[in-house]
């Protein structure tokens, strides 16, 4: 990977029309030592690569030509909440978060309890049956269906059968997602 550095710094600089010199002038590294890791006599130091990094304005992996790296698969951990499963689908990363929930036949779940808070929620019914109550309005929602709501509104989400579960992929929005899970 290190071989190959000094030939994308030099594309890097000719793609912007810079000089050694100028180059030089905006990295604050001598127009020699650039020449030096153009031509891969010497291998490239983070203090020497930052810089150049900045001026490039693209980030150090790209710079190199680094490798991708990481398992991209989600690990899922289920969590339990008020009888309920969640099964986060990705990456919190505190702006929108999307899970499974799975829902366990009704006769299992605790007395609804409405909630209502800043944020918005959307679902899609997987499998089972759910009911969506916004306010007193009343929605049976079958595999297939999706909503989406404001979540200011009073609202609750729970099976609607009592023989079989109902799982849905739900996406809240950052103030939605304030669900506080624990690790099953």
């Amino acid at each position: 990977m290190l071989d190959a550095v000094g030939d994308r710094l030099r594309a890097f600089r000719k793609s912007l029309g810079y000089t050694l010199a100028e180059l030089s002038d905006r990295t604050g590294l001598t127009a020699s030592t650039l020449s030096r890791l153009e031509t891969s006599q010497v291998a490239p130091t983070l203090q020497q690569l930052l810089p150049l990094s900045r001026v490039y304005g693209v980030p150090l992996d790209e710079l190199v030509a680094a490798p991708a790296h990481g398992d991209p698969r989600v690990h899922l951990r289920p969590v339990r909440r008020e009888g309920l499963t969640f099964v986060p689908l990705g990456m919190d990363r505190g702006e929108l978060q999307a899970f499974k929930v799975i829902y366990p036949p009704v006769s299992a779940l605790p007395p609804a309890r409405f909630h209502s808070h800043s944020g918005r929620e959307w679902f899609y019914v997987l499998s089972g049956q759910v009911r969506l109550v916004l306010a007193d309005q009343v929605t049976d929602m079958k595999a297939g269906e999706a909503a989406e709501f404001d979540t200011k509104t009073s609202h609750w989400i729970g099976n609607a059968r009592e023989d079989i579960p109902a799982e849905i992929i739900a996406i809240y929005g950052r103030h939605g997602g304030r669900v506080h899970l624990t690790d099953i």
